[in-house]
């Protein structure tokens, strides 16, 4: 029970934004992982290359901010990854579909 009133009461804890908003941001780790499932034409490259630029910026957000943050951190890293990968689908989708449609114009 005193582990449980120590992080309850922590600076980072369930009383504050420092956990909050970590939380919230697993919504963008669900949503792309449920992503993975789709076909890579329907991805937005804009989209992901926004997402992945935001997650870096608030990376470093929570490594500088007093309290570090580390649950923000790894929030963001894990949203890091998904969107690379699935930035990654998507180049490769582009590229096969562009010498698809090569070998149908050979002009």
């Amino acid at each position: 029970m005193a582990s449980f009133r120590t992080f309850w009461n922590s600076p980072v804890g369930p009383k504050t934004t420092h956990f909050w908003g970590p939380v919230s941001n697993c919504g963008f780790i669900a949503a792309g992982l449920a992503d993975t499932q789709k076909p890579p034409e329907l991805i937005s490259a804009n989209m992901t290359g926004v997402l992945c630029v935001y997650s870096a910026l608030f990376m470093r957000f929570a490594w500088m901010v007093q309290p570090r943050n580390y649950l923000l951190l790894a929030s963001h890293a894990s949203n890091e990854t998904v969107q690379l990968y699935q930035f990654s689908r998507w180049a490769k989708a582009q590229r096969y579909l562009g010498k698809k449609s090569k070998e149908a114009n050979p002009q």
